[in-house]
């Protein structure tokens, strides 16, 4: 048996290359949904995209990949086409995940390697398996592990930020559909409704991601202090009063933007039962982490 732990980009593309060649395996997660920071947030009739916001392929088979799913272009208004998911960016990997095996709310607590294989302890249960798969940010790892796992030393170079995310209605005309200032608090701005397929005649929807600085100085705020430091500053930014905000909500994201990667596609143990993987090996992009949980399927397959 292996297990993937993690059903977010990585661990989906580790689980679909070795479903397309035939093994069979469990991914588990500890949360409702699936894609990790591909994600879309439902409020109601209203939805924004408050994780990745677009998805581009630098390589012929993430293209070819990415032809397969649910997936438009988009304009961003300058002069930019992107990849996103219709119609949100969570259709992505729920086109990814179709007959696969995923069991949600299965939070993993720890990871321990007993004989030849593996024991997996969740909540109320444990589990035993050939292979894991550690799709988690790297951050993570070693609350599974244990510190002074040989593995857990060679994530050390790896650095991850915090990303704070805005979602807001907003009842005035959008003066552009995105803006991108890495100086700014607001690093991100896009008009979540100008993608093709999503509700209209709710008035403007909007994400706003803050840059790393003010991410990390105001991360343990709650959602709701967060959504109020962030909306005078989109205000500020749409050049509207704050009463034509409607709805506003915040999504904390601890472990958002790779920083610093670890420069290659994943780490195995030495008896090639353990991997680890993730964006976080090799870059911040929704094709990095598909990338690395590819690359751990196609080595697994090659052990036969």
């Amino acid at each position: 048996m292996i297990v993937i732990i993690g059903s977010g980009m990585a661990g989906l593309a580790c689980a679909r290359r070795l479903a397309d060649a035939g093994q069979a395996s469990i991914v588990l997660d500890k949360g409702r949904g699936i894609g990790g920071r591909v994600a879309t947030r439902r409020e109601g009739t209203m939805q924004f995209d408050h994780g990745a916001q677009f998805v581009n392929a630098h390589s012929a088979e993430f293209a070819a990949v990415l032809g397969t799913l649910s997936v438009a272009d988009w304009q961003d208004g300058g002069g930019r086409t992107h990849s996103v998911g219709v119609t949100g960016m969570s259709a992505i990997p729920k086109a990814l995940a179709a007959g696969l095996d995923i069991r949600q709310k299965s939070l993993v607590t720890r990871l321990q390697q007993v004989g030849d294989g593996w024991v997996l302890d969740l909540e109320n249960s444990s589990l035993r398996s050939a292979r894991v798969v550690v799709t988690v940010p790297a951050p993570q790892v070693a609350g599974l592990l244990g510190q002074d796992h040989p593995l857990v030393a060679g994530l050390a170079p790896v650095r991850l930020a915090p990303c704070l995310t805005l979602m807001a209605a907003v009842a005035a005309p959008p003066p552009f559909i995105t803006l991108k200032n890495s100086d700014d608090p607001l690093s991100w701005i896009a008009l979540d409704s100008s993608k093709p397929g999503r509700p209209q005649g709710l008035g403007a929807l909007w994400v706003a991601q803050a840059g790393e600085a003010f991410s990390a100085a105001h991360l343990e705020k709650t959602p709701e202090e967060i959504a109020a430091l962030m909306v005078p500053l989109l205000c500020e930014r749409l050049g509207v009063a704050s009463d034509r905000v409607t709805h506003a909500a915040a999504h904390r994201w601890r472990y958002a933007r790779v920083t610093q990667a670890l420069g290659q596609p994943f780490l195995c143990s030495a008896d090639g039962t353990l991997y680890l993987g993730g964006d976080w090996c090799i870059g911040p992009r929704v094709e990095a982490a598909w990338t690395s949980g590819t690359a751990i399927a196609d080595a697994i397959l090659a052990q036969g």
